[in-house]
């Protein structure tokens, strides 16, 4: 059995003006830094000491600093990067405030020029999952620092559909637990925000 507990990277400068960032590579804002810090810390309160833990990251700098500061704050080891657990690309829609893109494509976002699909990103997801717990030193629990959207359409996956509710967002520092079974994957910890999306 292994546990993969999700955490969305922290707040960046697109996030707090409602841009679509998607491949786009944004760093961090101090907001950021902080929920980083936090969700360490919270992470570590709940499950003692962290020390010895394995994380990976997405590739992209927002993601990469959350995990180096979880790192930091748990005394753990590097985290690994892989390029699979990156934010969906999301095309021509990349840099678009949210009413922008509503205006030009309503709300469906599989009609975007160039966007990677959600199937697609589901698949990417769940390879890159096999992959990092193929190399995991320790299987059973592993920190990976992503994306909304990817995060977004794993919990969608593994719930069958029950979380998270239509038109909720979920928190930049938020953590959300899955545990890999033989037959598939399932939601152990979801961190409901009730934020609209």
């Amino acid at each position: 059995m292994t546990l993969l507990t999700l955490i969305r990277h922290g707040q960046t400068d697109w996030n707090r003006d409602r841009r679509i960032q998607g491949t786009t590579d944004i760093a961090l804002n101090e907001v950021g830094r902080l929920q980083a810090r936090d969700a360490a810390e919270r992470l570590s309160a709940e499950l003692g000491d962290l020390s010895g833990a394995h994380i990976v990251c997405s590739d992209l700098s927002r993601a990469r600093e959350t995990a180096q500061i979880l790192s930091a704050v748990w005394g753990a080891e590097a985290p690994m990067v892989h390029s699979g657990i990156r934010e969906r690309s999301y095309g021509q829609a990349e840099g678009l405030s949210i009413d922008e893109f509503t205006a030009r494509w309503s709300h469906d976002d599989e009609a975007v020029p160039g966007a990677e699909s959600r199937a697609e990103l589901r698949a990417r997801a769940f390879a890159a999952f096999d992959q990092i717990i193929a190399q995991a030193p320790d299987r059973g629990r592993i920190f990976a620092v992503s994306h909304g959207a990817l995060i977004r359409a794993v919990l969608e996956h593994a719930s069958e559909g029950t979380v998270p509710a239509p038109g909720e967002r979920l928190e930049n520092g938020s953590a959300h637990t899955l545990e890999a079974q033989l037959d598939g994957w399932r939601v152990v910890d979801y961190a409901a925000s009730g934020l609209p999306r």
